[in-house]
C-alpha cells in the first residue's frame, strides 16, 4: 500500500482538527495542504516508525509551529511578508499548546502519550497542559447555546452537559423550521446543530437560515463526519463525531467560543 493510501482515510480527520485549531475552515485547509505538499516533496523525511496516522499529525504540527511562538512567548519569524502568512502566524499565536493539548486528546483520541509525541513535551507535560486547558475553559465567558438535535436523549445529554459547563440553553429544536423560530425569539451565542432533522430536513440548512440573520458560531453534530470535511466547498469549521464523548463536546464548544470571542491584535 502506498503512503498516499495510508494516509487517506485520516485527512479527514486532519481537518477537523486543523479547523478547531485554527477557527477557521479556510485557514485549517490551508494547513492540511500544506502539510500534504510536504509529504509530498520529501517523503523521505515522513516518520515511518510509527503508525501512518500519527505521521500525518505529526507532519502538520512541524508546519504549525513553523509559524507559532518560541518558548520565549516571541512570535517566530514567518517567511514571506503576504497578508496570509501575517494572518496564519496570528492565528497559530492565538491557540496555545494546551489547547493543542486538549484537542489532541479529546477530540481527536489521542492517548495522553501519543499526543505527548505530537506536540513534542513529556508525557508528564502534557497531562499539565490538558489541565491548564480545562482551567481556562472553567473560567470562560458564559454562552446561550440553542441545540437543534431530533433524537431526545441525545438533546437531553447535549443540554445536560451544556448546562453543566455553566452555559445557559435557548431552546431545543428537532425541525429546521423550529431551529430558524427559536434563534430569532432568542439569539443564541452558539448554536448546535445534528445534521440529518425529524422530519427529514437539514440542520445544515438549518443552519444557514440562521447564519442569513446574524454570525454566530456552530458546531455540528453527526455519524459521517468525513462527508462534511472534503475540503471542496464551504464546511464546518467544529465537528463533533457520534457517538461523542463529554471530553469532546467541552473540548469543541470551548474552541468555538474561544475563537468567537478572541481578536486579533491591531496592525
Amino acid at each position: 500500500m502506498s503512503l498516499g493510501q495510508q494516509l487517506a482515510p485520516h485527512l479527514p480527520f486532519l481537518r477537523r482538527y486543523a479547523r478547531a485549531l485554527t477557527g477557521s475552515q479556510s485557514h485549517g485547509d490551508h494547513y492540511v495542504r500544506a502539510t500534504l505538499e510536504a509529504i509530498v516533496a520529501a517523503p523521505e523525511e515522513f516518520p515511518r516508525d510509527v503508525d501512518p496516522r500519527l505521521g500525518l499529525y505529526r507532519t502538520f504540527q512541524v508546519i504549525w509551529a513553523s509559524t507559532n511562538l518560541d518558548g520565549r512567548g516571541h512570535e517566530l519569524t514567518v517567511i514571506g511578508g503576504d497578508p496570509e502568512s501575517i494572518a496564519r502566524a496570528r492565528l497559530a499565536r492565538m491557540t496555545p499548546l494546551s489547547r493543542q493539548a486538549l484537542l489532541l486528546t479529546a477530540m481527536e483520541g489521542f492517548t495522553p502519550e501519543d499526543a505527548a509525541f505530537l506536540i513534542d513535551v513529556d508525557p508528564s507535560t502534557l497531562d499539565s497542559l490538558v489541565s491548564d486547558a480545562l482551567a481556562e475553559i472553567e473560567k470562560q465567558t458564559r454562552a446561550r447555546v440553542l441545540i437543534v438535535e431530533d433524537e431526545p436523549i441525545i438533546a437531553m445529554d447535549i443540554e445536560t452537559i451544556v448546562r453543566d459547563l455553566g452555559h445557559d440553553v435557548t431552546g431545543v429544536a428537532v425541525t429546521r423550521d423550529e431551529a430558524v423560530a427559536l434563534a430569532m425569539e432568542d439569539r443564541p451565542g452558539l448554536v448546535l446543530a445534528d445534521i440529518q432533522l425529524a422530519d427529514d430536513s437539514s440542520g445544515i440548512d438549518a443552519v444557514k437560515d440562521i447564519l442569513a440573520q446574524f454570525a454566530v458560531p456552530v458546531i455540528f453534530i453527526t455519524a459521517f463526519p468525513e462527508r462534511l470535511l472534503t475540503g471542496e466547498r464551504p464546511e464546518p469549521t467544529f465537528l463533533i463525531t457520534k457517538p461523542f464523548q463529554r471530553s469532546t463536546v467541552k473540548a469543541a464548544i470551548a474552541q468555538a467560543l474561544f475563537f468567537d470571542k478572541a481578536t486579533l491584535p491591531a496592525e
